[in-house]
């Protein structure tokens, strides 16, 4: 795959060399190309010397680094991070190396020391649950309605401030899956005990479709509804689940949620201007049919959650 600032892919490159065997000069097929003469004249080469093969794009890793530091100092250097816990400006006198040396080889051998567990060493920031449905994250946001003919976003400040104030808000429920990150949104007018019950009922069928078929334990923020709101209580014995709260003021506790809200706001709430309230809820399901079954997704090495779902139901048939 060309790099990002490849002037040309392997199709310009062919459509290159043929201009030029077709008799063009190459100082012309260049400057219609957009690259210099040299370029031009080191794809026509590679071409000549081997084919095809010579158009794709090669990788800017040398082949040899000499100065990189030695295997063995390398492991000296992890050797004291992961068993005295100390910074590179501390470890980079004891073999010789500058701080800004020792700080990039714990950087391609380690995890952060802040990932770590101090007395073991162990990763410890990233938890999950070991199998799909043993714990849902729940979380409402609220996000400014949109008023017709767009909002500031896409009218500016000033024109969008006088419709702003009184457009009201939209409530986003959300529930996301701890160990596989599938998730479930919908848009609604409030977040009342009763809208909050009935969105459970639905996203439980969500994730029972998509392979979910048990929910054990429902982690939600101390809102009234969840603690006091019979309507809630009723859904999560219909479920067969436990209801779990966070610690007070401890938004961290639910941060599967929480960063889904993030991704939520950049990928489908902020990602264009739109014209209407109607059309940016309209495009929630295309967001969450990417998100769920398309998006990459870094805790899952690269993967769209879906994926988790479907590796855990040939793990426990």
């Amino acid at each position: 795959m060309p790099h990002r600032n490849a002037r040309l892919t392997v199709f310009g490159g062919r459509l290159l060399v043929e201009r030029v065997r077709s008799g063009r000069p190459v100082a012309h097929g260049a400057a219609e190309m957009g690259i210099s003469r040299a370029t031009d004249h080191q794809w026509i080469r590679r071409w000549r010397a081997e084919g095809e093969a010579g158009l794709h794009d090669r990788s800017n890793r040398p082949r040899t680094t000499p100065h990189r530091t030695a295997a063995a100092v390398e492991a000296h250097v992890c050797d004291l991070r992961q068993s005295r816990k100390p910074g590179p400006a501390r470890i980079g006198p004891i073999p010789g190396l500058p701080a800004s040396a020792v700080h990039r080889i714990p950087t391609r051998r380690l995890n952060r020391l802040a990932w770590l567990d101090r007395p073991t060493g162990t990763v410890i920031r990233r938890y999950e649950r070991d199998r799909p449905g043993e714990l849902i994250h729940v979380d409402v946001k609220k996000l400014g309605r949109i008023p017709d003919g767009g909002g500031h976003r896409a009218l500016g400040r000033q024109a969008g401030r006088a419709t702003r104030s009184r457009m009201g808000f939209d409530y986003v429920h959300s529930a996301v899956d701890d160990h596989s990150r599938l998730a479930h949104s919908e848009v609604h007018p409030d977040e009342k005990a009763a809208t909050r019950a009935g969105f459970l009922t639905r996203a439980a069928a969500f994730f029972h479709h998509q392979g979910i078929t048990r929910i054990e334990r429902v982690l939600t923020d101390n809102a009234w509804a969840y603690r006091k709101g019979l309507a809630w209580k009723a859904v999560l014995a219909d479920l067969g689940a436990t209801g779990k709260l966070t610690r007070a003021y401890r938004p961290q506790a639910n941060g599967k949620a929480e960063r889904f809200n993030r991704t939520r706001l950049d990928e489908w709430a902020y990602l264009r201007p739109y014209t209407s309230n109607t059309e940016r809820t309209e495009v929630l399901a295309d967001f969450l049919h990417t998100y769920n079954h398309h998006r990459c997704h870094t805790a899952l090495d690269g993967h769209p959650p879906i994926t988790r779902v479907n590796n855990a139901a040939g793990q426990y048939t």
